[in-house]
């Protein structure tokens, strides 16, 4: 491969990945507005950005310095909380390798998810992806109260985006109410360092071609840039930071309960910037035991393109197909 033709990307356009103002849907006042607009773009794009949210910027800034502080630890402090199949905890660079990469993602990771206590039914009945998290309370003590906050704003953009979602697809507004009482709402930390040229000659993205495994993902993005899209026409296209809103994209649950009627799209990451990349996505996905079928959302089952599976169950095969983790225990 020449080495000028690694992850080529085409500019964009907001044609291609539509800015969506959900505030109509936070407070209630255009839930059926925002509703047709997220399913133009989820059933033509699977991506959008969405501004108007209300997250504060103080928020967002306080999430980013402190998983950058949290980066700077040592390996052997981050060590401390190493990942465990759970999916909880620090995960060092060479851990990721999707399906179909020729190597190893060059990101490290931090991972946490709905909080939960250790006496919780969920995790006596061993039920997949409920865990307690691992907070390094020894070794960096501020992480946990610095990023809940955003964490749990996020959440509750999440839960308006679900309301329209489920609007959009013809169902009651509290249609998905009950399976996100409990979800797993899924977090991370990703620190990119910069891609170099050997990087480059081996096919190394910060993180290959994928699609998200669960139902809707939310992503805050420095200003680095590196995020690419593919196209329905099949060329990949930036997604660049724009000031003030978060990427949504679309994942494999929300396009098979859909019956694919919402687009789960591929989608990578290569920092070439020649510092650090950050980025804090959250999954936005139901309890572990939430079953989705294209039935319950209107599809006649002779129709039906997917059998019915468990979010914990689908969840859980990606990660061990995906993760260094799974393979060494």
């Amino acid at each position: 491969m020449n080495p000028s033709d690694f992850a080529k990307v085409q500019r964009t356009d907001p044609s291609k990945i539509p800015v969506i103002d959900v505030s109509g849907a936070i407070n209630r006042t255009n839930l059926e507005g925002v509703s047709k607009a997220i399913y133009q773009a989820a059933t033509d794009h699977g991506f959008f950005y969405i501004s108007g949210h209300g997250i504060s910027p103080a928020l967002c800034e306080q999430a980013f310095l402190i998983s950058k502080e949290f980066f700077e630890l040592s390996p052997e402090d981050k060590q401390t909380v190493s990942v465990n199949t759970n999916q909880r905890g620090w995960m060092a660079k060479g851990m990721s390798q999707l399906p179909g990469a020729k190597t190893h993602d060059l990101k490290e990771v931090f991972f946490w998810g709905y909080e939960t206590n250790s006496d919780d039914p969920d995790i006596l009945a061993g039920k997949p992806l409920v865990a307690v998290n691992q907070w390094p309370i020894q070794t960096f003590p501020d992480l946990k109260g610095s990023l809940l906050p955003y964490y749990d704003a996020v959440r509750t953009v999440a839960g308006h985006l679900m309301a329209a979602i489920a609007v959009s697809l013809g169902q009651d507004a509290g249609f998905f109410e009950n399976v996100y009482e409990k979800p797993l709402a899924r977090g991370q930390l990703v620190f990119y360092p910069p891609s170099t040229q050997m990087d480059e000659h081996e096919e190394r993205f910060g993180v290959a071609s994928h699609t998200d495994f669960g139902v809707l993902t939310l992503l805050l993005q420095d200003n680095s840039g590196g995020l690419q899209v593919q196209s329905k026409s099949g060329e990949w296209i930036e997604a660049p930071p724009i000031s003030g809103t978060l990427v949504c994209n679309i994942g494999d649950l929300l396009a098979r309960w859909s019956n694919n009627r919402f687009a789960s799209t591929l989608h990578r990451v290569v920092n070439r910037t020649k510092n650090a990349r950050y980025s804090i996505p959250v999954f936005f996905d139901p309890h572990t035991d939430a079953v989705i079928d294209p039935v319950d959302l209107g599809v006649l089952k002779e129709n039906a393109l997917y059998e019915p599976v468990t979010v914990g169950q689908h969840i859980s095969s990606r990660n061990k197909q995906s993760f260094k983790q799974y393979k060494m225990n």
